[in-house]
């Protein structure tokens, strides 16, 4: 930055901010704290070397999700992103269990409702070729993703959203 007020990485760091920083366009003075989680989880010399790899359109992006990153580092050390990923992976897995389930009780239900044909005018081969239309649509309600390797922590609710 180089002006007045030094950049978030430079107050902190307590070091003058010169006008090529190149923390300064992406840790403003104003938020100190976005600095410091990152500083904290990578190292202010490891977050310089990454920005300076990458090019230039790319670095807020980079930026973006090294806070991000940091953040889940700090709720959770060992897991970070991944666990909060894992845990939403694990909670869509056991809405598409019940989604499924809920699914195939309608359709029994819907299976028992369907007026009965008169027998006299079905034989045996017509009410298998009935039942087994009928239940042709049940795999399709129980067809969902299933995640295996999931990891679940019901205690790491907080969001890592706000």
């Amino acid at each position: 930055m180089g002006g007045n007020s030094p950049c978030a990485s430079c107050k902190l760091l307590r070091r003058r901010c010169a006008k090529d920083c190149i923390f300064a366009p992406y840790f403003p003075s104003d938020d100190p704290h976005k600095f410091a989680i990152v500083h904290k989880v990578f190292g202010a010399s490891n977050v310089s070397k990454m920005l300076q790899e990458l090019p230039i359109h790319q670095r807020a992006d980079a930026v973006s999700s090294l806070v991000y990153e940091a953040n889940a580092r700090v709720r959770d050390p060992v897991y970070g992103c991944v666990g909060a990923i894992s845990y939403l992976q694990n909670q869509v897995s056991q809405l598409q269990m019940q989604l499924a389930v809920a699914q195939a009780e309608i359709l029994c239900i819907q299976m028992q409702q369907e007026p009965a044909l008169p027998t006299h005018q079905i034989d045996s081969d017509d009410k298998s070729l009935l039942l087994h239309s009928n239940l042709n649509n049940l795999p399709q309600y129980l067809n969902f993703a299933s995640t295996s390797n999931v990891i679940q922590d019901p205690l790491k609710r907080e969001s890592l959203w706000t």
